[in-house]
């Protein structure tokens, strides 16, 4: 490439020192003209036989031909020069045009060599046991014409191009309310809330919340003001994009969610995709290798399958990546058919699932979280309360996504660890009654 460039340059130096060497040439032409013109008015044939008849007579002046004819060479050799440094001039334009034309060349190399271009040079593979590949996609550029008044926003709440986002209606008022008032006593700054409807809008502002409410649109505004939870839920997909696309990592957030620390401090950024699991153990939360029997095969009874308990689509943080983009498209694509979909099993689907003959599966990268750290009800109901050691820990954040009664428990979460109240846990069944 430098070796290239280097070459165009010089080319284009050539021909720049050609125009100037025709230009220099042209001006020393001119002046010797003028000498020979004022030295040798009859040229330099001493017969002026050509000439002989032709004068020009004004009153009072006579101007000899030899004169006319010395203003005309110097008007042809001004044209000359004009012509030369038009063609010059247009050297210059091809120059130019062939250097656009190469770049847009090595712009539309192959997939491979902008990967090379963008993520660094080749290398070679290290000793046994310490090459480590790839995780981390870059960012994309920002764009802020999706949405200027957004991006506004966003400027003013986000820190370090990061923030929690939740979206929420007057029918999860109360919980947003236990929501936005832990995140204050945390002490997170960089939270927002998308307003889905008008009453959720001026609840936030009465209550200093930073909140931004969407412009218009049938299709979303609908579900928006009358959608159950899961409906809601399934916008998120649509609605967060414009935020990756404006070059912000989103913490995506239900209002289900007791903060208890800031999750911020506790994220590792490696990866397209963080999310919390709705696994309640290591096994569950993080893979583990189940194994199928059937006897009926005999010596081949046994079949080795890895299992991992879904990732929990109310709390995740994505990067603004090009994967972390598709994964949306995908989602909101799917979830818009208007089948029965549950958008966390969509979510999962997309995520997880291979490429295979039919159909290109998504190349992102994921981080199951702490499960002891962002915690789901269920590990906190079934397990930590009930452990001593494990009571001693004070998780970031604690979803209540395993039970129906959210209220009640978020408000006994916000008593056991920020109030001191040791028995604020105790009445709560392991599940739900039905």
């Amino acid at each position: 490439m430098a070796g290239r460039r280097d070459t165009l340059l010089a080319r284009e130096k050539g021909q720049s020192n050609l125009g100037s060497r025709i230009f220099v040439a042209v001006v020393v032409g001119v002046l010797l003209g003028c000498v020979f013109a004022f030295l040798l008015p009859h040229g330099f044939v001493s017969s002026n036989r050509l000439f002989r008849n032709r004068r020009i007579e004004i009153p009072n002046l006579q101007i000899g031909s030899s004169t006319c004819e010395s203003l005309e060479q110097v008007n042809a050799l001004k044209v000359d020069i004009l012509t030369e440094t038009q063609k010059n001039s247009e050297l210059k334009k091809q120059v130019k045009s062939l250097m656009e034309k190469l770049r847009l060349v090595e712009q539309g190399k192959d997939h491979a060599q902008e990967q090379f271009v963008m993520l660094g040079e080749n290398h070679k593979a290290g000793p046994f046991g310490t090459v480590k590949g790839l995780r981390t996609n870059p960012s994309v550029i920002p764009d802020e014409s999706v949405n200027p008044r957004l991006a506004k926003i966003l400027e003013e709440v986000a820190i370090y191009k990061e923030l929690i986002v939740a979206l929420a209606n007057s029918n999860v008022k109360e919980m947003l309310e236990v929501w936005f008032t832990n995140i204050k006593k945390v002490g997170i700054p960089n939270y927002l809330v998308v307003a889905l409807d008008d009453t959720i809008e001026e609840f936030c502002k009465s209550n200093d919340v930073p909140v931004y409410r969407r412009d218009p649109d049938e299709g979303i505004d609908t579900i928006a003001r009358k959608g159950g939870n899961h409906a809601v839920s399934g916008l998120k997909f649509r609605i967060l994009r414009e935020f990756l696309q404006l070059g912000y990592s989103v913490l995506l957030s239900d209002v289900d969610i007791v903060y208890l620390q800031n999750p911020f401090d506790y994220l590792y950024r490696d990866s397209d995709v963080e999310s919390m699991s709705d696994g309640h153990n290591n096994m569950t939360a993080y893979g583990f290798n189940d194994v199928f029997d059937e006897p009926a095969m005999g010596w081949a009874r046994y079949a080795h399958t890895m299992r991992i308990w879904v990732y929990n689509s109310g709390f995740f943080y994505l990067r603004p990546t090009l994967p972390s983009i598709e994964l949306l498209d995908r989602v909101a694509n799917r979830l818009s058919r208007g089948s029965k979909s549950w958008d966390q099993a969509v979510f999962n689907e997309e995520l997880f699932f291979p490429s295979r003959p039919g159909y290109d599966g998504l190349h992102a990268s994921k981080r199951t979280m702490d499960m002891y750290l962002f915690m789901n009800s269920k590990v906190l109901f079934k397990t930590v309360r009930k452990d001593v050691k494990l009571k001693k820990l004070k998780p970031v954040i604690v979803h209540v996504n395993y039970h129906p009664d959210k209220f009640a428990r978020m408000k006994a979460v916000v008593d056991f660890y920020l109030n001191g109240k040791q028995d604020a846990l105790e009445h709560f069944p392991d599940g739900s009654k039905w």
